[in-house]
């Protein structure tokens, strides 16, 4: 396998990574954060955030800034330009993900940071639960973008041919 296949496998791996953490960090935050409310368990809620913390640092991290990197050297590569009505939409739908991402990483720090500071469920100030809703809101929205890149790369329903006027 030459050195363009192995890139283009990795960039699909690191595509699978940010899809994969970004579901699964959703899926146990959101039940963890429910379980806790229900049950009153607080210290589950605490290792679910601290954890969720850990998975973003450790794994979606280094995949999203290799997801740009392989982006740019698989498209020099191919000879497509960065200036295509495809690659215009895929970007703005990364730096749309990211521009929610970013705000859903400093949020879930503070909710693990409250969650270690508070000393039980029925403690936890309203201000971590109106938190913990823009957390959901802004990760529905990046994994909305994410799919449709997804789709943008798999159909490439939009020209690869540079847009006029750039």
């Amino acid at each position: 396998m030459n050195g363009l296949l192995w890139l283009k496998a990795a960039h699909v791996l690191s595509a699978a990574i940010i899809f994969g953490t970004g579901l699964g960090i959703a899926f146990f935050t959101w039940f963890g954060y429910r379980s806790a409310m229900r049950g009153g368990t607080l210290e589950a809620l605490r290792s679910t955030l601290r954890l969720t913390v850990v998975a973003d640092a450790c794994l979606t991290a280094p995949a999203v800034v290799f997801q740009a990197v392989s982006g740019v050297v698989l498209m020099n590569a191919y000879g497509w330009p960065l200036l295509s009505a495809w690659s215009v939409a895929v970007w703005s739908l990364f730096l749309m993900a990211g521009a929610c991402w970013l705000p859903v990483l400093v949020i879930q720090a503070r909710l693990a940071r409250v969650s270690r500071e508070t000393a039980s469920t029925a403690a936890l100030p309203p201000g971590f639960h109106r938190m913990f809703r823009w957390w959901f809101a802004l990760g529905v929205i990046a994994f909305a973008c994410v799919i449709a890149i997804y789709w943008l790369m798999i159909a490439r329903p939009l020209t690869v041919i540079q847009l006029s006027g750039f």
